[in-house]
């Protein structure tokens, strides 16, 4: 095959299939691509590899190398010079891709939303027959009907075009592998390049059944951060729908405050298994929390947050933040505490930046910080942060002891959160 031809797959499924005396073999009723969507950039992960043929009365798999198809005025004719069957593993380790692309959800990568498929196109070269790209228009729906070219001719006569919709191999990812023999891991690494946000609101669209499998795939980082994206019943959904020690490992990535307000939301019973499947120094900050009445700045704070003795210097301080690497949330206010955990200060990071390396923290702390008590009520959170201007506010118990820190963040969530409820 030196030649080029493009085709699509609407246009070879159901074609019939002639050997070199013009005789009839079967029917076409799959194409199969080999790991197409492995993530590691190899495009012959995108070769066709075989053929899905209807003989008679059984269905039976060949190797597509000994095809050819050829296509004159927009008529397709497929022809073999011999059959090569497939085995069961190379069968099983493949797409087909009518069975799982056509009108099927897809994850579009680069527009970040979810699509449906209406036809995939092939091109052949002489290197073989690859998918270079899926059809989500109303083009190629039409095609799939059989009625593409008279209705464009039609609408040419009106200077009418239907604008064509085609998204490039390389930016899909197919999610709908539940019924297919396929390691999810690798199935879906090309999701692993979205971020959280966009993740979660893929899995949002995604129907109940799809939505856990494709959760399930990620790796607990990357789980965790967009189970925390994710709105409060689509939270519930995923963790009713997975094994406890999956979603107990994923819980554990995340932070207290996040997980204290997921497991406030779900049954006690199921709530307690996955505090004790955790492991006990992430189960005992998350216990804590979730002592605090939902109304108080203790049930609101993380207890993510960085507190350093005063006779540190600012470069012992900087060095001790390279090695943590915290969260970019941890760095809104840095706290000063004595032995007892006492909280006596506060500093930012221009104070560090700007201060000689030899300076000690007392020098260049702000003293008599705003605090907030733990079990205050958040209506005063947000007029606090407000006045004095705050991206953190540190949460102390009686005892001036530093609890943890509420965020901007979590306080304009939490606003928002009710302000919907007081909608409905």
């Amino acid at each position: 095959m030196t030649s080029l031809t493009t085709f699509y797959l609407s246009g070879i499924t159901g074609k019939e299939v002639f050997d070199a005396d013009g005789e009839a073999i079967g029917r076409i009723r799959d194409l199969l691509i080999s790991n197409a969507f492995s993530g590691t950039g190899d495009s012959n992960q995108q070769r066709v590899i075989g053929i899905r043929l209807k003989v008679r009365k059984d269905i039976r798999y060949y190797s597509f190398d000994t095809f050819r198809v050829v296509k004159a005025r927009e008529m397709i004719s497929v022809t073999c010079s011999g059959l090569i069957e497939l085995s069961e593993e190379t069968v099983n380790n493949g797409l087909l891709l009518v069975e799982n692309m056509l009108d099927r959800q897809i994850v579009d990568l680069n527009g970040r939303k979810l699509v449906r498929v209406n036809d995939v196109r092939f091109v052949t070269l002489p290197a073989g027959t690859f998918a270079v790209a899926v059809d989500i228009g109303i083009e190629g729906l039409l095609r799939r009907l059989g009625i593409s070219i008279p209705i464009k001719r039609f609408l040419s006569l009106f200077n009418i075009r239907i604008p064509a919709k085609f998204i490039l191999w390389d930016d899909v990812q197919a999610i709908d592998f539940s019924n297919r023999n396929i390691k999810l891991s690798k199935s879906y690494a090309k999701l692993h390049m979205l971020h959280p946000s966009d993740l979660a609101d893929i899995l949002e669209d995604l129907g109940k059944k799809t939505s856990p499998h494709v959760f399930s795939a990620l790796d607990e980082e990357k789980a965790a951060d967009v189970l925390e994206e994710l709105e409060p019943h689509a939270q519930i959904h995923i963790i009713e729908s997975l094994p406890v020690p999956k979603v107990a490992d994923v819980l554990e990535k995340m932070p207290a405050d996040e997980v204290a307000c997921i497991l406030d939301e779900i049954e006690d019973e199921k709530a307690e298994l996955l505090l004790k499947e955790m492991d006990s120094e992430s189960s005992q900050e998350v216990r804590e929390l979730l002592e605090y009445p939902d109304n108080s700045a203790g049930g609101l704070m993380t207890t993510d947050v960085l507190s350093f003795s005063p006779l540190l210097t600012v470069d012992e301080v900087i060095r001790e933040l390279r090695i943590k690497k915290p969260e970019p949330s941890e760095l809104y206010s840095l706290f000063v505490t004595e032995r007892n955990e006492e909280l006596i200060g506060t500093f930012d990071l221009r104070d560090l930046v700007v201060a000689d390396p030899e300076t000690i923290i007392r020098n260049i702390m702000k003293t008599e910080p705003v605090s907030l008590f733990d079990y205050q009520r958040i209506d005063d959170i947000a007029e606090l942060i407000s006045k004095y201007n705050l991206l953190a506010v540190p949460v102390v118990d009686k005892r001036n002891q530093l609890q943890g820190m509420v965020v901007v963040d979590d306080v304009i969530e939490d606003l928002i959160s009710r302000r919907r409820t007081n909608k409905r």
